[in-house]
């Protein structure tokens, strides 16, 4: 995935120069619209390519998980690069409504063109892992909305080369950074979602605690916490209730091979009680 990122910070930063100088010279807003979009995205690549470098790095010290939450903090940075992004668009837009003027069609049209090329061939190299990792699927939305957003371009200076209507080039803007809002709204959900430690999308913590609780011998299952040690590692924590545990090695392997195989939560920590008459002190629900 390093060669990916490699190849997309490369490509987009030489497009972004060149998408500003053409945005400059004609006078384009869209176009100038775009590139900023686009320098945000390159700024995204780098903090997602330097995050899932980070993740790599062995616990050491007082990080005893890691820097895996390095890939969740670029997630929401990335997020809020955009939002930013999308505000000085839309002011911009809101002024050239009240002071259109004209622009260079034909290098708007070639130059956006160049964009949907680049920003596609981008977006494919990051579709493989976009499935299962936020900080690429964040990576991934960012070049696909960018391919989508470049086509606009296209259909609005050509349509503004037939008509001459000047506005439509501020409506663009307007609606580039709707597009944007809608491919990251998700994207800074599930951010903050997996910042402030709630299970990551696609696990059901009830559907988790069932199944635990049909494991043979439990009584019982408290105290149970799912969350993300980083955009692809989920932990888990629980207590279970099981008077009779003298297999007790061989079902905590069990217990946690299941949980890697059905749920993916590869690093589980489960702690096993045998006496029902003394109350766990984090048994009830509303005690974390």
């Amino acid at each position: 995935m390093g060669r990916a990122f490699a190849i997309g910070v490369v490509l987009n930063t030489i497009f972004v120069a060149a998408e500003a100088v053409a945005g400059l010279w004609t006078g384009s807003l869209s176009l100038l619209a775009d590139a900023g979009h686009n320098l945000s995205d390159v700024l995204s690549l780098l903090l997602a390519w330097g995050a899932a470098v980070l993740a790599r790095r062995a616990p050491a010290g007082r990080r005893t998980y890691g820097m895996g939450k390095a890939t969740i903090l670029a997630s929401l940075a990335n997020a809020v690069l955009l939002l930013v992004a999308i505000g000085a668009i839309v002011s911009e837009a809101v002024r050239r409504f009240t002071e259109p003027a004209a622009i260079d069609t034909n290098i708007v049209m070639l130059t956006a063109g160049l964009g949907v090329a680049i920003n596609t061939g981008t977006a494919l190299l990051f579709m493989r892992g976009s499935h299962d990792d936020l900080n690429v699927r964040g990576a991934f939305l960012h070049m696909a909305a960018d391919a989508g957003v470049s086509v606009a371009v296209v259909i609005g200076a050509f349509v503004m080369a037939r008509t001459g209507i000047l506005w439509l080039d501020p409506a663009l803007s307007l609606a580039i950074a709707g597009v944007i809002v809608l491919g990251t709204w998700g994207l800074l959900r599930d951010s903050v979602d997996l910042a402030m430690d709630a299970a990551p999308r696609g696990i059901d913590v009830d559907e988790v605690r069932s199944w635990l609780a049909d494991l043979p011998g439990v009584e019982d299952v408290h105290d149970l916490h799912v969350w993300a040690l980083s955009t692809t590692e989920t932990a888990m924590t629980a207590h279970l209730l099981r008077p009779q545990n003298g297999d007790c090695d061989r079902f905590l392997h069990m217990a946690c091979d299941g949980l890697a195989q059905r749920f993916r939560i590869r690093h589980a920590t489960l702690q096993v009680e045998t006496d029902a008459a003394h109350g766990c002190r984090l048994a009830p629900a509303e005690v974390v």
